[in-house]
């Protein structure tokens, strides 16, 4: 299959010229790269063996969504590779998604590794990358096998996969009424298992996830987590995003009324602080707060 990787790119200038040198070291090149740009500008970009298309789609919001399906409709493969903006690629990323299209169909996840923010980028030494880089902790592992089925939607994760251009037509793409943060993932997972189309992890396909400050759960992104949280109830019957909900119910941001969960207070400092990265995390942990808000509540509940 001819593969086409794309990308959606928002600032992160030096993460992307990343991701650009790291195809340019692939073992099998990419027939071209597709990076959506959400912003007013293009990118200047390190000299790539392949073709560098920059599909200009403004600064109208995160519409994370749309701008996948635009750069998807902009391919010319019949292979999608579809990798964020802050993702290194190992060398084999392209030959393992092209191995694991040609075995079977469906969507491709590949692996993961976080680094921390001190991980020397200059000669892009993978071997080194490879001692640097850690699993996320809420993220399963690599299969035993090349492949392994992942039988929970809920898993499918747009950070580092694959699909033929042929099934994501299929499919619809990304549902682009989901704007912002959370929740378009979820709900392209879910349209995959009613279609019956069958998820599988791959051991390989390796990105490396370039460090950045995040917030997790993403406090700085609350209104759009609730309303696509909302949007993925009315299509689908049922939630989603439970766990960050639950966790900005704690912090006491939000609370459930007649439509739904609705955000009570503004974010402070203190809600940004609990929930930002540290320096010496390769990743933000919604987990981690999430039993830490646990543990406080369980407390302030033996007190009373």
């Amino acid at each position: 299959m001819t593969p086409s990787v794309l990308t959606l790119a928002h600032g992160r200038a030096g993460h992307l010229a990343n991701l650009v040198r790291g195809l340019a070291a692939s073992e099998h090149k990419p027939a071209e790269l597709i990076i959506c740009v959400l912003q007013d500008d293009r990118y200047e970009l390190p000299p790539a063996p392949f073709p560098v298309r920059q599909i200009m789609a403004g600064e109208e919001g995160l519409a994370l969504a749309a701008a996948r399906n635009a750069a998807a409709a902009a391919a010319s493969g019949d292979l999608l590779i579809f990798l964020d903006v802050d993702c290194i690629p190992h060398p084999n990323l392209v030959s393992d998604y092209r191995k694991a299209a040609a075995l079977t169909d469906g969507i491709f996840m590949g692996e993961v590794g976080y680094l921390p923010k001190a991980a020397p980028l200059a000669s892009l030494d993978y071997a080194v990358l490879d001692q640097l880089a850690v699993k996320h902790s809420e993220r399963a592992g690599p299969p035993a096998d090349f492949l392994g089925p992942c039988e929970d939607y809920r898993c499918f994760w747009s950070l580092n996969f694959a699909i033929s251009a042929e099934l994501f037509q299929a499919l619809g793409g990304f549902d682009e009424r989901y704007v912002g943060y959370g929740g378009e993932d979820t709900d392209f997972g879910r349209t995959s298992a009613e279609a019956g189309v069958p998820l599988w992890w791959v051991r390989g396909a390796k990105a490396y996830h370039q460090y950045h400050p995040h917030h997790m759960p993403p406090v700085h992104h609350i209104d759009s987590v609730l309303a696509n949280a909302k949007l993925f109830a009315r299509k689908w019957g049922k939630p989603t995003m439970e766990h960050w909900l639950r966790a900005f119910s704690l912090m006491g941001l939000i609370a459930h009324g007649e439509n739904g969960w609705e955000r009570v207070r503004e974010v402070r400092e203190s809600d940004l602080a609990l929930t930002r990265q540290q320096q010496h995390q390769p990743f933000a942990s919604s987990a981690t707060v999430l039993k830490r808000l646990e543990a406080e509540r369980s407390l302030s509940q033996a007190v009373a």
